[in-house]
């Protein structure tokens, strides 16, 4: 069914088989082997546990009656095929193969087994996997650990005891531990699909070292992080600019800030370093959840608390301050020598009394998103009591407390006492800064996921086939530079401002076109094979006569053929100068990331680009909040408001170029790099001056394949990272006995809508459509239904508008809605399962029949080729629906209460 995960074999199983070697004789088993059965035997597993020696296993016709949900791999390398086949003839659903050092070609056949087979396989050169709440430990990375709600997921097994190591001495429980390793099959993307999915996970914990498929590990990570924190930590964070970059963008830009830019837009949080990753970990535990940035400090001593103040500037956070009742009315409880004008800062004499009631303050002011409480030693003052003051104070606050207790041996009982009570404690102020600020951060980035941008916007549509006949006759002069002219003919078929430039061969036609256009003029070095004309002084800036623009243009193609002799050089572009008044330069490019496909760039302009390094980056496609975001987060963006006497540049006018930048590269996955620089924005608009375009035939896109042009089957968009929202299955129908309502695809802010969908069910449709009683729907599950990928799986809503009285006698309308119709595409990539709901008010109406008529015309146009479902035996309207609807009826061996309906798409 659609709420049981198809991984469940692998991470839930009812029975497993170990295949290893002769288990009555450990002394001869290799030592990874020998680590495996002893972790496995050291608890009761909840399910049913068999170990087999294959060697002595007895026939294929025996093996065959055997089942079991999962089977433990433990082989010497040479062995592990044969154990792939033997779990394969017992009807194993999911495999693990815990081993190091198998070869890519060793791996490349347990990987075609597994296939052949119908399993799930985690690993080769896995270290296997923890299931705490199952008693299940089938992992090489040392003992069970305690259970808890954290679920970890890393790529090295090394770094996988080292944590469960420091989580024995921290009392930080797990849901799930997976240690993965090269070459295995059930990779990072597939473990948070179903971490996302579990419902004793409610943070997560991923070390990673590299990705497979970006459209793939996106897809699960946005869904994880939409239901639940998620931190990152990844190795590998070298600059890696790309030394061949033909525009300052490319030049810019390296993986590891692209990677960042992907985190943040996914909703996840990044650390640096292990220490921050365990840090991170702290305030997991302790379920905090994503709250703003405004953090107040209590303190007992000034010195640490403006440490950590500046900490709190330093991460770009706010000073959570009282506000002056709260402080008024707090001030007077307090010692005689605390100040609350910035720390709360309570003094030397503080006392656990002071402490409660600058806490309790601190949580019920708005204008503070969490508290971080520092103790230092003091001769008299009891820190374990101030400890237990907070212990007690935990218990009726609703924002994260954080405390770091400075000293040693004195407060070590303390610490104990916070660490009970799961409140986050650091031996430094920065540090639980530091940790504050993941919060704070995964609540900034969660703002940025739920953003699901069309692939066009709203504004005029542009002239995308115009835009894709320039660049083929590009292609076809097996050119991959575009000219100036080019350029800024691709901008302006997508309505972006340019300067008008016309194209000069001579240097009496030069002069020409200058004084038609009117002095002053910008002349150029027209050439495909000059990335930065400014460098070989291939531009001349306010020339105003005619005698200045003929000696302009044979200074200049002199000079840049000295310095460039096997340039090409077809003469100079003459554009008149830009007449913005105190104009901002902005740099505004475009670069294309082997792993995440198209990122949007947006800093500061000019020749001066590449050294002041101002590359705020997006992925796309953009709607106007992600826009706004990346100027904000660009460091020229302080100069963009009334600056040094200048008014504040035209925003909208800025923010629309970074949506028809967008655009672009939605529509024309042949861009591979793009400068518009410098693009000047001033108070009345915006101008391109000058642009720059590299594009190519085909490149590995975000999904792992060559990318193609848009088609109207797959919309086009293999080269992206994060699939646009699919406008194109928007439709409008009428309803039976008047009115009408939408079907479209499903958004994020659809969740309250949906909840409220489920809410006024009958106890029976509920029972009908999710086999239980529940009356609402919880935040994991609301999230996963409503941030969807919309690439693997699709949801309909059918909206309608109803007219409603206020409380106030108000008459509005407001949108509710009525049905929803989804699929989820299964492991083999061709058939899909569907689900289907309707209010039980609009039941009878058709709205049924038309939702999965819509939805199978979606799975149809993602090329799948059939569509199956579970429905429960004592359902008759929905069995009778589906007869209608052409769907074979089949018994479902599994379970006798459910019907499988079956359809060829």
């Amino acid at each position: 069914m659609l709420d049981k995960h198809y991984l469940t074999p692998l991470f839930s199983p009812a029975s497993i088989v170990v295949l290893a070697g002769a288990t009555d004789k450990p002394e001869d088993l290799p030592p990874i082997a020998r680590h495996v059965l002893e972790a496995l035997k050291a608890q009761k597993f909840t399910g049913s546990l068999t170990f087999m020696d294959i060697h002595t296993s007895g026939t294929l016709a025996d093996l065959a009656q055997t089942r079991a949900d999962l089977a433990v791999i433990v082989l010497p390398p040479d062995e592990v095929v044969a154990g792939m086949e033997v779990a394969g003839r017992m009807n194993c659903r999911a495999a693990i193969v815990i081993s190091t050092g198998m070869t890519q070609q060793l791996a490349a056949e347990l990987k075609r087994i597994a296939k052949r087979e119908g399993m799930f396989l985690l690993g080769p050169n896995s270290l296997g996997m923890q299931r705490p709440s199952l008693h299940l430990n089938a992992s090489a990375v040392g003992a069970l650990a305690a259970e808890g709600s954290l679920g970890l997921v890393c790529q090295s097994g090394a770094l996988t005891a080292s944590i469960l190591d420091w989580a024995r001495s921290n009392a930080v429980g797990f849901s799930s531990v997976v240690s993965l390793g090269a070459h295995t099959d059930l990779g990072i993307a597939q473990v948070l699909d179903f971490l996302a999915h579990d419902a004793r996970t409610q943070s997560i914990v991923v070390y990673m070292e590299g990705i497979q498929n970006a459209r793939r590990f996106m897809s699960a990570l946005r869904q994880a992080a939409y239901a639940k924190p998620v931190i990152v930590l990844k190795a590998g964070r070298k600059p890696a600019g790309n030394a061949a970059a033909l525009t300052h963008s490319g030049a810019i830009v390296g993986s590891d800030e692209v990677f960042d830019a992907a985190l943040r837009r996914a909703g996840a949080v990044r650390v640096r370093s292990f220490v921050e990753l365990f840090s991170a970990a702290k305030c997991l535990a302790s379920r905090y959840r994503p709250v703003g940035q405004r953090l107040a400090i209590i303190t007992n001593g000034g010195g640490p608390g403006v440490l950590a103040a500046d900490w709190v500037n330093e991460l770009g956070m706010s000073l959570g301050r009282l506000s002056d009742q709260a402080a008024q009315a707090l001030a007077p409880q307090l010692p005689s020598l605390a100040t609350l004008t910035d720390l709360i800062d309570l003094s030397e004499d503080a006392g656990p009394e002071h402490y409660s009631l600058a806490i309790e303050a601190a949580n019920k002011d708005r204008q503070i998103d969490g508290v971080l409480a520092i103790f230092s030693p003091k001769p008299g003052r009891d820190a374990t009591a101030v400890a237990q003051a907070l212990s007690d104070a935990k218990r009726g606050m609703n924002k994260p407390l954080l405390t770091s207790w400075l000293g040693d041996t004195l407060v070590l009982p303390a610490r104990e006492t916070l660490r009970k009570a799961q409140i986050p404690s650091f031996r430094t102020p920065e540090a639980a800064v530091g940790a504050f600020s993941n919060i704070a951060v995964f609540y900034k980035n969660q703002q940025l996921l739920q953003q699901t941008p069309t692939s066009l916007t709203s504004l005029a549509k542009p002239d995308i086939e115009g835009a894709r006949l320039v660049i083929e006759s590009v292609l076809a002069e097996r050119r991959n530079v575009l000219t100036e002219m080019e350029s800024k003919s691709l901008l302006a078929a997508f309505h972006i401002p340019v300067t008008r430039t016309l194209q000069a061969r001579s240097a009496h036609e030069a002069m020409m076109i200058a004084t038609q256009l009117g002095y002053p003029v910008a002349i150029k070095i027209d050439s495909p094979d000059i990335t930065h004309k400014s460098d070989v002084g291939g531009v001349a800036l306010n020339v105003h006569t005619g005698t200045a623009t003929r000696d302009a243009y044979a200074d200049m193609v002199q000079r840049v053929a000295r310095q460039m002799p096997k340039a090409r050089i077809n003469g100079v572009t003459v554009q008149p100068m830009a007449r913005a008044r105190r104009g901002r330069e902005i740099c505004i490019g475009l670069v294309s990331d082997e792993y995440f496909g198209p990122i949007i760039t947006f800093g500061a302009g000019g020749t001066m680009v590449e050294l002041m390094g101002d590359g705020a980056m997006e992925l796309p496609p953009l709607n106007q909040f992600l826009a706004r975001q990346l100027i904000e987060r660009s460091a020229v963006a302080e100069t963009l408001g009334e600056w040094r006497g200048a008014l504040p540049v035209h925003f909208e006018a800025l923010e629309q170029v970074l949506l028809r930048v967008s655009e672009m590269a939605c529509a024309l996955p042949q861009l591979r790099e793009m400068d518009i620089n410098p693009l000047i924005v001033d108070a009345d608009g915006v101008v391109a001056v000058d642009a720059r375009i590299v594009v190519g035939e085909a490149s590995h896109g975000a999904s792992g394949g060559l990318v193609s042009i848009p088609s109207a089957g797959d919309g086009g968009y293999a080269h992206l990272a994060i699939l646009p929202y699919p406008a194109r299955y928007e439709q409008l129908w009428p309803m039976s006995g008047g009115g009408e309502y939408i079907i479209r695809p499903v958004r994020p802010d659809d969740a309250q809508m949906l909840q409220r969908l489920v809410r006024e069910l009958s106890a029976e449709s509920r029972y009908f459509r999710f086999v239980s009683q529940l009356a609402e729907l919880p935040a994991s599950m609301l999230a996963r239904f409503t941030l969807i990928d919309y690439d693997r799986e699709m949801a309909l809503v059918a909206v309608h508008r109803e007219t409603t009285v206020g409380d106030n006698g108000q008459v509005k309308e407001v949108e509710r809605i009525i049905g929803v119709s989804r699929y989820v595409t299964n492991p083999d990539q061709t058939s899909c399962e569907f689900a289907l709901l309707v209010a039980d008010d609009f039941a009878g109406k058709g709205l049924g029949g038309r939702l999965m008529h819509a939805i199978m015309e979606v799975a149809r146009d993602r090329g799948l080729s059939e569509i199956q479902g579970l429905v429960l035996a004592n359902n008759p309207n929905m069995l009778r629906l589906m007869r209608r609807l052409g769907f074979e009826v089949k018994a479902f061996p599994d379970d006798p209460e459910f019907r499988l309906v079956v359809h060829q798409l």
